[in-house]
């Protein structure tokens, strides 16, 4: 008998005991080799083969279920201190989770944090914060009775633009904060915010001033605080955005 006769000897006596297996309902086995080719089984070892699994990421602290099921902004902050979920943590100095009242009526949401928030961990403190803090002082609220929180949680080198994806990965956060919070208005500013709050690529021009919703919440999207200290002459106009939602709110 050559050595071509011999391996198909081989099969057929494999294949038969094989459906003996089966009949007997043993099928972990089958469903394991079912792919494999002919030749493949005839040169398989003997000996005993274990169940093997894709490797799971470690369960931990930090994973996407804890975080969203925390029933406390606090609880989450917590959890999501170390978060190393897209490349923006690898040159940050904090993550910037966000800060207030926890349940604030009115929530302000922003692009991401800048030089100054990153050393410090806490949102909008640099000339645009200082600049918010005065706005939210002529709305009639202080600092603290709001609640003011990013898109993004880290800064972007550089001050870049969020990329597609960071905003992606940060989403189910923000939208996580804004449920505990349940404020009765929002606030966008900026392009980055309104944007990807509202899903629209709208510009900001085309979006301020009117109100839309977000999960049943009204959202009013304006120019940011960086953008009005470049160009004082559009204070004007976010200040008017501001009164609408002072007169809603009331």
């Amino acid at each position: 008998m050559n050595e071509q006769e011999t391996q198909q000897l081989i099969r057929d006596s494999i294949q038969t005991h094989l459906g003996l297996l089966q009949s007997f309902g043993v099928g972990s086995f089958l469903h394991r080799h079912a792919d494999l080719p002919s030749e493949s089984i005839a040169t398989t070892p003997s000996e005993p083969t274990q169940e093997t699994s894709a490797p799971t990421p470690q369960q931990d602290s930090n994973n996407h279920a804890d975080i969203l099921q925390a029933q406390s902004l606090e609880q989450m902050s917590a959890l999501l201190t170390d978060c190393q979920r897209c490349r923006l943590c690898e040159k940050r100095q904090n993550l910037v989770f966000g800060e207030g009242n926890p349940n604030a009526d009115l929530m302000f949401i922003g692009e991401g944090p800048g030089a100054d928030e990153d050393a410090q961990g806490r949102p909008f403190v640099g000339r645009a914060g200082q600049l918010l803090d005065k706005i939210i002082q002529a709305m009639g609220y202080a600092r603290e009775e709001v609640y003011i929180a990013n898109v993004v949680k880290c800064r972007p080198p550089g001050n870049r633009n969020p990329e597609l994806d960071e905003i992606a990965m940060c989403m189910p956060f923000l939208k996580k904060q804004i449920s505990l919070v349940q404020p009765k208005m929002i606030m966008c500013l900026g392009k980055f915010a309104a944007q990807t709050v509202l899903d629209s690529q709208m510009p900001i021009s085309r979006l301020r001033g009117n109100f839309y919703e977000f999960e049943g919440i009204p959202v009013m999207p304006t120019f940011h605080p960086a953008f009005l200290l470049r160009n004082p002459n559009m204070k004007r106009p976010m200040w008017e955005d501001c009164k609408q939602v002072m007169e809603k709110l009331k």
